[in-house]
């Protein structure tokens, strides 16, 4: 299947789940990479006006959650202020180049860009090698903002449970609910919306019960473990309705309310170049929320 131009909400404030893997085979990630790379994230999110609001680095690719705004909520003070961040007075602000700047820093793709190409640079180095090292494009879902947003960011701090690596999804430092747990959002470089910030302990306890339930593949937070977070004075939740089907979060191109996809339909229509109207596909265990899958997608 041929690929599809890339679907950028360009109009509007958007949200995307944005996932990449290495061209390497195995786990080349190590823990001293993957702070590189956690470095790297927390700069160029200073720089592009691109909000990072999720992140997990594994050992062979990472999610990020995160937000993207148009041009015209930049401002040209807004611009300089990112040109200084990345330039550290190496270069001279011009105003003329006001606009290429914004357009390249308020473009989702640029960020990914940067970033991966930024990193392959420092690996290669390290390892004496050359040559690619992430996998040609990464996959993003557009997100909607209320519970897909709160679903989404539970399911990427859940990647460490689910891959076995650790028995609670804070104990993983290279993930967002980690970083949360070990620094307090130092610098607030990672922007929680109104979904995540009604505490650390509450979004904690969120992320905890949508682990322990039973999923088709992969391990769960033990019952025991929640067991005794409950004891710790947890707000007891019943958030049964997590998404047991979770490749919806990184298999499809819009997630969230039956309007919302409908809507984001219509507007990438003849880029997916879809002839038939096609119906959001609800999914299961969270009635609420939509999907819009293609054959193959990334």
């Amino acid at each position: 299947m041929p690929r599809i131009p890339r679907m950028l909400i360009k109009d509007e404030v958007a949200y995307y789940h944005v996932i990449s893997r290495t061209a390497l085979d195995g786990f080349p990630l190590g823990s001293e990479d993957k702070e590189y790379f956690l470095t790297l994230l927390k700069f160029l999110s200073s720089v592009y006006f691109v909000d990072v609001i999720g992140f997990c680095i594994m050992d062979n690719h990472f999610h990020l959650l995160v937000k993207t705004y148009p041009e015209e909520m930049i401002n040209v003070e807004d611009v300089k202020k990112s040109f200084e961040c990345y330039y550290k007075g190496k270069r001279k602000f011009v105003h003329g180049q006001c606009e290429s700047f914004r357009s390249k820093w308020c473009n989702l793709s640029e960020f990914i860009k940067e970033l991966k190409q930024s990193f392959t640079r420092y690996y290669n180095k390290k390892h004496g090698r050359k040559g690619y090292f992430w996998a040609d494009r990464y996959k993003s879902v557009i997100i909607e903002k209320g519970e897909g947003l709160l679903n989404c960011a539970a399911y990427i701090d859940l990647n460490p449970i689910r891959a076995g690596i650790v028995k609670r999804p804070e104990d993983y430092r290279w993930s967002s609910l980690g970083y949360l747990a070990g620094t307090a959002n130092k610098d607030n470089w990672i922007k929680l919306e109104k979904e995540l910030e009604q505490g650390f302990e509450s979004y904690r306890e969120y992320v905890y019960e949508c682990g322990a339930l039973e999923k088709n593949k992969g391990a769960v937070i033990e019952e025991k473990i929640l067991k005794t977070e409950r004891q710790r004075k947890f707000a007891l939740s019943k958030r049964d309705r997590f998404l047991y089907r979770t490749r919806y979060f990184s298999e499809g191109v819009f997630l969230g309310s039956k309007e919302f996809v409908r809507k984001n339909f219509k507007r990438f229509k003849k880029i997916l170049k879809v002839e038939k109207d096609r119906r959001p596909i609800v999914i299961k265990g969270l009635d609420s929320l939509f999907s819009f899958r293609l054959t193959e997608w990334g």
